[in-house]
């Protein structure tokens, strides 16, 4: 049993302590502590946090290993501080039945890089006609308790009314991506004043929130939960808001992105920023900020979507929708709810990895730093400020709108069940 000291570590960005890790868990936090024979990490001041959770991944394999497989993907995430992640089920094929989830899931366990829990497709081949094994899923090795045809949306209510029905009996979750599609076809960004003045295809605020307001509604009547997936607008969040005062039990996600950039960028035609659901307002953005930080949303999510090159180096129409995220969400996080003192790091922790935790069931996974707990672990160097270089990213795909930029707060090291994954900034 290896047995690792982490010295002066600031838990939680509190003050400085040490954290003895003996084999998988963690055997004492305090000061001054000591262990003959331990491998010493001396922390100097940095956070450690709980592994973080991601519930929102995608991982591509099977199918499109040109843009990204399980090995990479995870790489990406241990890179970013991650030890788990949820894998979206818009692989090729369509992860669907219980033979396709346990396909990820065993990739995810020989890999090692951090925990891979697989998401099932709400309906078949993710056309929103047909039920998918939602019960073959649960019952299979991985476990599935999070179902979402993400990339498209269940849009048909009795559908959607079934499916919640279904995942109920056994606490599962729908996490739904709340776009209607006849208000939204043809969209290339946010409707509004830019895409009036580009002369590109709006996305319109009311084609999210219609959506969400129907499935909260849905999940009122049936008695069982839904999860909101990257939600973008203002009023999502004063729906989401006003649905969880009535005790509906609904949990919504944001990603760094849309906490981060507006729909301003669109104007440099620049495919790095074509995602689904677009980037939108500067209102939208602090709306989101807020409500992140008051509790409305509950977590961060990824939405880590990777391309491969001639997929975005091309014309904005003809371009794919999505961005990677998993290795600067956390600086993306730190820069807008951090350092802008919306957010302390005890709540970086419970929106990061606590409560996505809790929405996936993942077991092990965001529980407190503190003697007997799993040592999922993840150190950041918050004093840390550089450019984002993508030719340095673990991920398989460079599509990420933040080359160049200065961002904050670099993951120096990350432990899953006691083991280091990352090591001064490099993959073990």
């Amino acid at each position: 049993m290896s047995k690792i000291l982490i010295r002066g570590a600031k838990v939680l960005g509190g003050e400085p302590q040490d954290v003895l890790v003996n084999g998988e868990v963690i055997e004492a936090v305090g000061s001054g502590l000591s262990a003959e024979g331990a491998e010493v990490v001396e922390a100097g001041g940095k956070v450690l946090l709980p592994g973080l959770v991601d519930l929102h991944t995608h991982l591509r394999e099977p199918g499109r290993e040109d843009s990204e497989t399980v090995l990479t993907g995870t790489r990406a995430a241990a890179s970013g501080g991650y030890t788990a992640v949820f894998a979206m089920a818009n692989t090729f094929p369509v992860a669907d039945t219980a033979g396709v989830v346990e396909q990820v899931y065993r990739l995810g366990q020989e890999h090692g890089y951090c925990d891979v829990q697989p998401i099932g497709a709400v309906t078949v081949g993710l056309e929103g006609r047909k039920l998918a094994e939602l019960g073959a899923m649960h019952e299979s090795a991985a476990g599935v308790t999070v179902f979402s045809d993400d990339g498209k949306c269940v849009d048909d209510a009795v559908i959607m009314r079934r499916a919640l029905e279904y995942v109920k009996a056994f606490g599962g979750v729908v996490a739904q991506h709340a776009q209607e599609p006849r208000l939204t076809e043809g969209a290339q960004m946010n409707e509004g004043v830019v895409s009036a003045e580009l002369g590109l295809g709006g996305w319109p605020a009311v084609a999210e929130e219609s959506i969400i307001a129907r499935d909260v509604l849905l999940a009122e009547h049936v008695g069982s939960r839904v999860h909101i997936c990257h939600l973008s607008t203002a009023g999502s969040v004063e729906i989401v808001r006003w649905a969880k005062s009535r005790g509906i039990a609904v949990t919504a996600e944001v990603t760094p992105h849309h906490l981060l950039l507006t729909d301003e960028l669109v104007r440099t035609y620049n495919p790095v920023y074509k995602v689904n659901p677009p980037l939108r307002t500067e209102r939208d953005v602090h709306a989101l900020r807020e409500a992140l930080a008051d509790g409305t949303i509950d977590i961060v999510a990824t939405d880590h979507a990777p391309h491969p090159h001639e997929d975005k180096d091309c014309e904005w129409a003809a371009a794919a929708m999505g961005m990677v995220g998993l290795e600067t969400a956390l600086s993306v996080v730190q820069e807008t709810m951090v350092d802008t003192g919306l957010l302390d790091w005890a709540g970086v922790a419970d929106r990061m990895s606590v409560k996505p935790a809790q929405i996936g069931q993942a077991t092990g996974h965001g529980r407190p730093v503190s003697a007997g707990e799993p040592a999922n672990l993840t150190l950041v160097d918050t004093e840390y400020r550089g450019q984002v270089d993508p030719a340095g990213f673990a991920s398989r795909s460079r599509n990420t709108p933040y080359e160049g930029r200065a961002l904050p707060g670099r993951v120096t090291h990350t432990w899953l069940r006691g083991k280091a994954t990352l090591v001064d900034g490099k993959l073990t």
